[in-house]
Order: structure tokens, then sequence, then C-alpha cells
């Protein structure tokens, strides 16, 4: 795979974009897939190296996740690997306009190979069809979501 990205700028400081993102508890206020998460191992929040459960929608079939922290920048950089998938995830924020607003990239990268029972699942259709083009545009729609978020227009 490829690396796929998505990016746009919103009138919000890097800092409050940052705590968003990297709070895995609330990824299902802006993610088309994602539904949440719940550190585990003893961590309370964003680290490297801290582990978490991220829980999942498509439709009525639901999952879990398994993931760990792999760069924790505050206010520039969070990414995360999920290990079923082997796909890492994460958000680069760039200051703009003097620090009023973030130049937010959200991205996506193979890391590995994905275990059997998780390509399988993949290429059932289950999870959607046509599941890469799904994972593009779902990109696209969260930092459309995160942007409604942090600048405060959600209704």
């Amino acid at each position: 795979m490829a690396v796929d990205r998505a990016e746009l700028t919103v009138q919000a400081p890097p800092e409050r974009v940052w705590a968003l993102v990297s709070d895995i508890t609330r990824a299902g206020e802006w993610s088309p897939e994602a539904t949440g998460g719940r550190w585990r191992g003893g961590a309370t929040g964003p680290a490297v190296g801290a582990r978490f459960v991220g829980f999942n929608r498509r439709g009525v079939i639901r999952w879990a996740t398994h993931c760990r922290v792999t760069e924790c920048e505050p206010g520039h950089r969070f990414t995360f690997v999920v290990s079923e998938s082997r796909t890492a995830w994460g958000w680069v924020l760039t200051p703009v306009d003097d620090g009023a607003g973030t130049h937010l990239v959200a991205w996506r990268e193979g890391v590995g190979t994905p275990a059997l029972p998780v390509r399988l699942l993949q290429r059932s259709g289950l999870l959607g069809k046509g599941r890469e083009a799904l994972m593009r545009d779902g990109l696209a729609r969260s930092l459309q979501r995160v942007r409604t978020i942090v600048e405060g227009t959600d209704r």
C-alpha cells in the first residue's frame, strides 16, 4: 500500500487540533469507521509506546484493533500502528497564520503484511466494497469533521 493522505487548513491553533486528534477516546467524533478507543497497559494518554484498543464499526460489523503509539510530539505529530492490519495512521500539524491556524495532514501507510484473517476479511467485501477507496475517502471525511469540531462550527 502506498501512502494515502489528505490535508487541509483549519482555523484553530495546533495545540487544540492535536488535543483532539491524539485523544483516541474521541475518535468516533470524526472518523467514519472508528467509534473510540481505550488506553491499556497503564497508559492514560498519548505517549510513544502507549497501547490502546480501538473500536470500529462498518454497518452492522464491529471489531476491535490493538494499537501502539509510535510518534507523539504534542502540537506536531501523532502516529500509531494497528497490529492486525499492519497499518500506520498519523497526523502531522504545521502552524500557519502565526499559530492561529493549522495545516493538518492525515495519512495512512502499510507497514507490513496483515495477518491472513485480516486480509480475507478485507477482501470479502464485508467491510465495504472497494475497501482502499473507502479508507482514502475516510481520511478526507475525517479532516472535514476535525475542522468542524476545532473551529467550533459543530452543531
